[in-house]
């Protein structure tokens, strides 16, 4: 009995869900632009893509977004014919930034709250992969004051505190019946608030070429004191685990970008981004109670991943400008250790949008960025759920904004 809630517990992956959790959606106009938004100075969302930017902005301003994220996942066990489909969730990534200070002058202050990891994956109770999980949501805010200096009128940088605030709700499955006939469940929840640091430097070169450096620190989520409420054979439930505490790193992030302007009105961003993945080397789990349910520490090894983004801004008038881009993203997971979460492999980005400036003081912004995840087969090393994932991701996305 013991092996077996063992085996159970080593196969879920109550923090894996950032391998495929990473929310690139920081800013609508970099969203409408592939994601590239490194080595242009665009917006306040500058504050997240590089602080050192922000001193070159041209005016002061605040703007709030939002990207409703549709998720849609197939997956057909080895062996069947028949597909199966996570439900109709929608998570709903924020972003917010503010920048103020004497435009003129050479330094700026910032501020951004964002949501660079998120999800919200259901699966049907009783579908094949239900032992691994069944429902995963998760958010995890970032507030980032942040300082910007221009040290000349050429190069400028930049760097910010983050601070983040996480919370996760894992349900799965046990394989044990109870009484009753069905499985038993487990519900693994969980809070953490740590720390980190975002810093970059921004360059206008005399060729009129502008470029971005900037590195995003990893931020280690701690859940301390995590509620554990299990279900099970009543022979069992007076030594289930309440609490559980666990650590997961969430990924660095370092990244060059360039601008070209081919003319006043079109900007040219360019952006290659090295996600630091290989830092997650093991899942572990520290319970309250391990009578039943032993401390567990099984192996992720991750690798580290690259993206690669292309953007375009046409201003065609001067209320209206025109965007498009395009990326590609390497997937950081071994084969041997795709979960159900949201099944990562290599994909596509393909995204468009368009800004609107109703007045001198106001400003929308569109952005609609379409995924499409490489389907994958897949046999788990510790769940031994065997199949074939499909995934396509549907995200628009608005914000509003305001200068002066």
């Amino acid at each position: 009995m013991k092996k077996i809630l063992l085996s159970f517990l080593l196969a879920v992956p109550i923090l894996g869900y950032s391998q495929s959790f990473q929310v690139n959606l920081q800013g609508q106009k970099q969203t409408a632009m592939g994601g590239a938004g490194t080595g242009v100075a665009l917006d306040e969302a500058a504050v997240f893509f590089n602080p050192g930017a922000v001193s070159f902005l041209k005016q002061n301003g605040v703007q709030a977004g939002i990207s409703p994220l549709y998720l849609k996942t197939g997956f057909r066990e080895a062996g069947a014919t028949n597909v199966e489909y996570n439900k109709d969730k929608i998570a709903t990534p924020i972003m917010g930034y503010a920048v103020f200070g004497n435009p003129e002058g050479r330094l700026r202050f910032g501020l951004g709250v964002y949501t660079p990891f998120g999800g919200k994956m259901h699966w049907d109770e009783d579908w094949s992969g239900k032992y691994a999980v069944t429902s995963l949501d998760l958010q995890a805010i970032y507030v980032q004051p942040t300082l910007s200096y221009k040290i000349t009128d050429q190069i400028g940088i930049g760097a910010g505190l983050v601070y983040s605030m996480g919370k996760v709700d894992l349900r799965t499955a046990v394989p044990l019946r109870l009484s009753n006939g069905q499985d038993g469940s487990a519900k693994l929840e969980g809070s953490s608030h740590d720390f980190g640091w975002n810093a970059g430097i921004y360059v206008k070169t005399l060729s009129g070429v502008s470029i971005g450096v900037t590195h995003r620190s990893q931020v280690t989520a701690k859940i301390e004191d995590g509620d554990a409420t299990f279900r099970l054979p009543d022979a069992l439930m007076s030594a289930a685990p309440t609490k559980f505490n666990a650590e997961l790193p969430l990924p660095a992030t370092s990244s060059i970008g360039f601008g070209f302007y081919p003319s006043e009105k079109t900007t040219i961003a360019v952006d290659a981004n090295w996600v630091h993945w290989s830092k997650y080397k093991e899942l572990a789990f520290d319970y309250n109670n391990d009578a039943v349910i032993r401390d567990s520490s099984s192996p992720r090894n991750y690798h580290d991943a690259a993206a690669l983004r292309v953007g375009l801004q046409h201003q065609t008038t001067a209320r209206l400008a025109l965007r498009a881009g395009v990326g590609y993203a390497f997937t950081p997971v071994s084969k041997g250790y795709v979960t159900p979460e949201v099944p990562d492999a290599d994909r596509i980005l393909l995204s468009a949008g368009l800004g609107y400036q109703p007045s001198d003081r106001f400003n929308i912004d569109l952005s609609f960025l379409y995924e499409n995840v490489k389907r994958r087969s897949e046999t788990n090393l510790y769940s031994g759920l065997s199949g074939e994932f499909k995934t396509v991701a549907y995200i628009p996305g608005i914000s509003l904004s305001y200068k002066w």
